[in-house]
């Protein structure tokens, strides 16, 4: 069964989203700054890639339902925080933190949640770090302020992040137990891959540094 707005909720969701594209080019240019100074004013570039992306009306219903939520406009705006989201993908592990840090100490922003799925990974075995952020838009007659979900997390990660996503959309949240136990050991697996990986970059500074 398809889950749809009505044509008028439709129509003031759609004005809304204009709005979240704004909220999410807002970051985007932030991170872009980001990737500029460290690529030329620092010794290294911690950041991999990003990537963002907004909410499609489907997504949003979707997740209204299964919330238990009226699918109207309002809704979507007052009870979803990742209608906009843009994720950051670090060299290694220790590179999350500097990333984060840099968009708490931002005066204009302001942090409206903040969750540390590194040193408390998910049931799943899932890690990242999010930030859900609220980021100032500026109208010629007012300033609206818009959540933007910040996902920060090393390529590794990423990598058990999608396709965990997949096989769990495959069994519609319904995997069996030996997949779950699965996925926990992959991710405990890559969790020591991003130790061992953040280990060899250390000696090889060190080795450079004694040339």
């Amino acid at each position: 069964m398809a889950i749809l707005f009505s044509p008028r909720e439709f129509a003031d969701l759609k004005k809304d989203l204009v709005l979240f594209k704004c909220a999410l080019k807002n970051m985007e240019t932030r991170m872009d700054t980001l990737v500029q100074e460290f690529a030329h004013l620092h010794e290294s570039n911690p950041i991999e890639h990003v990537k963002a992306r907004v909410k499609t009306p489907e997504s949003i219903a979707q997740k209204l339902y299964r919330r238990g939520f009226a699918l109207t406009a309002e809704n979507a705006r007052t009870q979803l925080t990742d209608i906009a989201g843009i994720r950051c993908i670090c060299s290694y592990a220790r590179d999350i933190g500097t990333i984060a840090d840099v968009f708490v100490r931002q005066p204009d922003i302001k942090i409206l949640k903040m969750r540390d799925y590194l040193t408390k990974p998910k049931v799943s075995g899932y890690r990242s770090f999010h930030l859900i952020v609220e980021v100032p838009i500026y109208l010629t007659d007012s300033t609206v302020h818009l959540p933007v979900e910040v996902q920060i997390r090393t390529q590794a990660m990423d990598f058990w992040a999608s396709l965990e996503h997949k096989v769990r959309y495959k069994y519609n949240d319904d995997m069996p137990e030996s997949i779950i136990r699965s996925l926990w050991e992959c991710a405990e697996k890559i969790a020591e891959l991003d130790r061992q990986m953040f280990q060899i970059q250390d000696i090889a500074n060190l080795t450079r540094q004694r040339k």
